[in-house]
C-alpha cells in the first residue's frame, strides 16, 4: 500500500510540475516547458562557452573576425535583447560546418561554414538562426524536457516493479526508446523550424534579404549529398527538403520586416 500511494504521488507531483512550468516563445507564441530558471540557464551557456574557447582554437583572421562581429551585432540587435551580454567568436576549424549560439547570447562561427555562407546576407541567415535557438530558450526546452522524461520513466519503473520488479527495467528502457521517438526528437525538429522561422525574421530586421536564406540552405543541402543520414523520423533535424519548403513558406511573413540598408 505504501509503495502504491509513493508511486501515485511521483506521478501526481510530476504532473502538477509540468503544468506549471510553462514558457512562451517570443513571435510564434508557443507554450514551452521550462524548468529551468532564465539564470541558471545562463549560467550553464556561459560555463559551456569558456569550456568551448579553451578546447578551439580562435581565428586571428581580422577580416573574417570583423564580418563576423558586423553580422552579429545587427542580428543582436534586431532581436531586442538588450540584457544579453553578445559575444562573436570564430572558430578556426575548416572541417567543421556549424555555428552555435549558447544561451546568453555567446555566439561561436566555425570557418568551415563560410565558404558556404558566402556574404553577409548567408552569415546572416546562420547567425540568425542560431540566435533564435537562444532567444527562444531552446536549450532549457531540451533539458526540461529531458528532466521531464526521466522523471516519467523512474515513475513508470516504481508503478511496474511494484506488480513484476523482474519487468521494471524493460518497461522503462521501452517507454524510455518510446518518448525519445515520439517526444523528444519531433521537438527538436519543430526547434529547429522555428529557430529558421525566427531567424528569418531577425535577419530581415538587420536588413539582410532574407531570400538568401533559401539559397544558403540549399548550399548546405548539395554539400550534405553523398553523406550518410539518418531518417528524418530519427533526426534532430528536419530533412533539407523540410528545411527548404518551411523557410519558403516564411518568407512572406519575414519579408514584412525587410527594409534594406
Amino acid at each position: 500500500m505504501r509503495k502504491n500511494w509513493l508511486s501515485a504521488l511521483a506521478i501526481a507531483g510530476l504532473a502538477a510540475l509540468l503544468v506549471a512550468a510553462c514558457g512562451t516563445v517570443p513571435i510564434t507564441g508557443r507554450s514551452q516547458l521550462q524548468l529551468l530558471g532564465e539564470r541558471q540557464e545562463l549560467q550553464l551557456g556561459l560555463s559551456s562557452y569558456r569550456d568551448t574557447l579553451k578546447k578551439e582554437k580562435l581565428s586571428s583572421d581580422p577580416r573574417l573576425n570583423e564580418m563576423v562581429q558586423r553580422v552579429g551585432r545587427r542580428i543582436a540587435e534586431a532581436t531586442g535583447k538588450t540584457d544579453y551580454q553578445w559575444e562573436f567568436r570564430v572558430v578556426e576549424n575548416d572541417k567543421m560546418v556549424n555555428a552555435f549560439c549558447l544561451p546568453g547570447g555567446k555566439v561561436a562561427v566555425y570557418t568551415g561554414i563560410l565558404p558556404l555562407t558566402k556574404d553577409d546576407a548567408g552569415l546572416a541567415a546562420v547567425i540568425g538562426h542560431e540566435v533564435a535557438h537562444a532567444i527562444a530558450r531552446h536549450g532549457g526546452e531540451r533539458i526540461s524536457q529531458q528532466l521531464a522524461v526521466e522523471g516519467l520513466v523512474a515513475a513508470t519503473a516504481l508503478a511496474v516493479a511494484e506488480r513484476d520488479s523482474s519487468k521494471a527495467n524493460l518497461y522503462a528502457g521501452l517507454l524510455g526508446a518510446g518518448a525519445t521517438v515520439g517526444l523528444l526528437l519531433p521537438y527538436s525538429r519543430l526547434q529547429e523550424s522555428e529557430a529558421d522561422r525566427l531567424g528569418l525574421i531577425y535577419m530581415a530586421k538587420a536588413g539582410y534579404d532574407p531570400r538568401a536564406a533559401v539559397d544558403f540552405w540549399r548550399r548546405m543541402a548539395q554539400s550534405a549529398k553523398g553523406k550518410s543520414k539518418p531518417p528524418e523520423i530519427l533526426s534532430t533535424h528536419p530533412a533539407d527538403e523540410t528545411r527548404i519548403r518551411g523557410i519558403e513558406k516564411w518568407l512572406p511573413e519575414a519579408q514584412s520586416y525587410y527594409k534594406p540598408r
